[in-house]
């Protein structure tokens, strides 16, 4: 079993009016095989929290610690994160004009294991997860999220964590865009991701739609860069029927 411990992490960023804190104290602790939602208002530090874990130079931590397996993350480079077992969905996948997604999971893979993939292999598993979610395989060819819907661009990041095999999947708003169809096939990848790869997954979003199809052990909500509040699946029931309105400041009569 592999744990990501997150303690009293405060980071910040520049703007143009200077720096703000937009975590102000998380301590969350991960273990694999456990499934964790995040969920707040917009602005609340959600995102922040993946990025900040991904690596993105964007984001300075000021104070706290973040460890794999007592490792410091915090002093890995973005691709020794990869390497030791982190994984981003991003919230808005990029495109990679010039690069194939054959050649992009490739080499990713490569660069992950330390050792290329047996061909034969490789052809055979990346086949199968695009026929899982339903990815056409036209795409292989075609370069990295180029032209591809928003739907498209989230099946391609769960077709990279099930190829990856990551111990800690960072999902950031997976959800969004998605129609319920789309919905269920990234759910169903996620899911069998963490059935063959006991990873541990910490699942971003607004909306309880999503956990209806990836079920979460536990539940924290994130207000103004702390966890505000945190429990078990029934409090994501709550927010689907109170909101966030509890959480937030209430203004003065």
């Amino acid at each position: 079993m592999s744990t990501l411990d997150i303690k009293d992490l405060h980071v910040s960023i520049e703007t143009e009016q200077g720096t703000k804190e937009i975590l102000k104290g998380v301590s969350l602790t991960i273990k694999t095989g456990e499934t964790h939602a995040i969920m707040g208002p917009n602005g609340s530090g959600k995102s922040t929290l993946a990025s900040t874990i991904a690596g993105h130079p964007r984001y300075e931590v000021t104070s706290g610690s973040l460890t794999l397996d007592g490792e410091d993350v915090l002093a890995m480079s973005v691709d020794e994160r990869a390497k030791a077992g982190l994984f981003l969905a991003m919230q808005y996948p990029v495109e990679v004009p010039g690069v194939t997604m054959t050649n992009f999971l490739r080499t990713a893979k490569t660069a992950i294991d330390g050792e290329a993939p047996s061909i034969r292999t490789w052809t055979k598993d990346v086949k199968g997860a695009m026929e899982k979610l339903r990815i056409d395989p036209a795409f292989a060819t075609r370069n990295v999220n180029e032209g591809f819907s928003g739907g498209e661009k989230k099946r391609v990041e769960i077709l990279q964590l099930e190829l990856f095999k990551p111990k800690f999947a960072v999902l950031d708003e997976t959800d969004s865009g998605l129609d319920v169809d789309a919905l269920k096939i990234v759910s169903e990848g996620v899911n069998r991701a963490q059935a063959e790869n006991e990873m541990g997954t910490l699942l971003i979003t607004h909306y309880t739609r999503i956990l209806r199809y990836i079920k979460p052990q536990f539940v924290h909500v994130f207000v103004d860069g702390r966890v505000a509040e945190q429990g078990g699946p029934e409090l994501a029931d709550r927010l689907e029927d109170e909101g966030y309105d509890r959480f937030l400041p209430t203004a003065s009569a």
